[in-house]
């Protein structure tokens, strides 16, 4: 249990090379002691350790197994703060540096770089250049998506007749839509036969919905309004 006045925090640390991790390598160590130090000189108590080992700097930081382990932790136990030797030691990517300390922002998690602390606070003209070039980036794939979707929608639709949405009476059941009509001129003396009489009509010839219950009335209405699907060998 972290002391009266202490904040509870994690120590992160991120080998790039398996040549670099070891008991006769240093890599770790220092990083460790950097962390401990700034931790003991500025009043957090360490709560967990975690480590990435033999991962790349250019990695995402939701890819990596040490730190997802760490967001994790994060998830169940309120430690809101994560000590790091340097930014590198974070990503060597600058890209992957802000978009991971974003990430983190938005659980609402502080990222400390030990040897410069006020690294991802500071809002510098770079940072707001790659922010507003990965929201750029980001702007263009969504619109480049929904473009590649409505082509294939279009394409789909130009075949086929029709493409997304839930299917017509008319595909389902045809028989039943040629039938509704059907029955909507049966009515003695002329004239059309009501909505309510035609479902109840074709309950009784044992045509019901998906659920198993009569067709409603805007159901009905659907039906007479739509074409028949004319299958494979039927009258044309």
């Amino acid at each position: 249990m972290a002391r009266k006045g202490k904040q509870r925090a994690y120590a992160y640390l991120r080998t790039s090379s398996k040549a670099n991790v070891g008991d006769d390598k240093d890599s770790d160590k220092r990083q460790r002691a950097a962390i401990q130090s700034f931790a003991q000189a500025q009043g957090y108590e360490i709560a967990a350790e975690f480590y990435d080992k033999a991962v790349k700097g250019s990695d995402p930081v939701v890819a990596r197994p040490g730190f997802s382990e760490m967001l994790a932790a994060i998830a169940g136990d309120g430690v809101r703060v994560i000590l790091i030797e340097s930014p590198d030691r974070f990503a060597r990517d600058l890209t992957v540096q802000l978009t991971g300390h974003d990430h983190l922002k938005g659980l609402g998690v502080t990222l400390i770089p030990t040897t410069a602390p006020d690294h991802f606070t500071e809002d510098t003209p770079t940072a707001k250049m790659v922010r507003s070039v990965l929201g750029a980036i980001a702007e263009f794939e969504k619109a480049t998506l929904v473009a590649k979707l409505k082509a294939a929608r279009d394409r789909k639709r130009e075949r086929t007749g029709r493409c997304e949405g839930r299917q017509s009476h008319a595909h389902l059941r045809p028989e039943v839509v040629a039938l509704a009509k059907q029955l909507r001129r049966r009515r003695p003396k002329g004239g059309q036969r009501s909505l309510r009489e035609i479902a109840a009509d074709l309950e009784a010839q044992g045509h019901l919905n998906e659920r198993g219950a009569r067709y409603s009335p805007a159901s009905i209405n659907n039906m007479l309004a739509q074409p028949i699907k004319q299958t494979t060998g039927a009258p044309q």
